[in-house]
């Protein structure tokens, strides 16, 4: 693909991510029109080649793929609602957070303008776009990912496409998603218990990575057991993760440690325990969290 061949790009909402994107667009050679509810955001990329519009409806008009990277589908449609006729034969991409219920009701809301649809998720930091091994990945009309899947990938080389249902990366991203927090404030966790003790955080990290390597690779394992129903071959059972309760409050109690955020976890593997689980893998705590609340004991 030639400099005067790359496909015209449209980068609506220039925070910290919507600028990596629309950089690595300018980057890579696509004529680049930008788009910021705060104008000023867009002087860096003007100077580095991109072209502002402080009209929404003229920088969706300027390009033939219009890429919403603003922080809701809400969000997303409040900013586009100036702009509905010009999005009009149009593809109308987005990357924003929200739930698969949001990316429906954009799929429906983009056919109503007149515009191709799909949804997608960047899983990475801001510093990470358009490098090899990005992930992104893409739910939607399999044909207008194809058409636009060299462009695409300029923002990370693993690009995938999920499927033709319109919510799809929205239903990974939530799924996917669902580590970030928790794995972050069992990390916190862990920093405060040792600062308790005068040490620094950092001291931790080579064993934190070790252990969330560790992690990566019972995955399959974990999965495989959740798939198949079979939990009757742990590798650790839930009774061992039960009978490690008393220490958390222990250590909380000994490093003065708010543990509140514990309990939750604590009281699934009561259940668990109450249910009959003792000896059974831990990856059986999946069955507790897909029960219907009213049947939960």
């Amino acid at each position: 693909m030639s400099g005067n061949d790359r496909t015209p790009v449209t980068v609506i909402g220039l925070g910290s991510m919507g600028a990596a994107l629309a950089q690595a667009f300018v980057r890579a050679g696509h004529p680049t029109t930008v788009w910021n509810r705060s104008a000023e955001k867009a002087a860096p990329l003007v100077a580095q080649g991109a072209v502002h519009h402080e009209d929404i409806a003229d920088a969706v008009a300027a390009s033939p793929l219009v890429i919403a990277c603003l922080t809701t589908y809400d969000a997303t449609l409040a900013a586009l609602a100036p702009a509905a006729a010009a999005l009009t034969g149009r593809t109308l991409v987005t990357l924003n957070s929200g739930t698969p219920r949001g990316a429906r009701q954009m799929d429906d809301r983009a056919a109503g303008y007149g515009a191709r649809f799909l949804d997608g998720a960047v899983k990475n930091v801001p510093a990470a776009v358009g490098l090899p091994d990005t992930l992104l990945y893409y739910s939607g009309d399999r044909a207008t990912y194809d058409e636009h899947e060299t462009t695409l990938r300029v923002l990370g080389g693993d690009t995938v496409h999920l499927g033709e249902e319109p919510d799809l990366a929205a239903l990974y991203e939530s799924a996917v998603g669902a580590t970030l927090l928790p794995t972050l404030i069992g990390f916190f966790h862990g920093a405060a218990l040792l600062s308790s003790r005068g040490l620094k955080a950092g001291s931790m990290v080579p064993y934190s990575v070790k252990w969330l390597e560790m992690i990566i690779a019972l995955l399959p394992g974990i999965a495989e057991e959740i798939d198949s129903g079979d939990y009757s071959r742990p590798l650790s059972s839930v009774g061992n993760f039960y009978e490690g309760i008393a220490y958390d409050k222990e250590l909380g109690e000994e490093a003065n440690l708010d543990v509140a955020w514990t309990e939750p976890m604590h009281d699934l593997l009561r259940r668990a325990v109450a249910e009959g689980h003792r000896e059974e893998s831990f990856s059986v705590l999946y069955e507790l969290l897909r029960k219907p609340a009213q049947s939960r004991v």
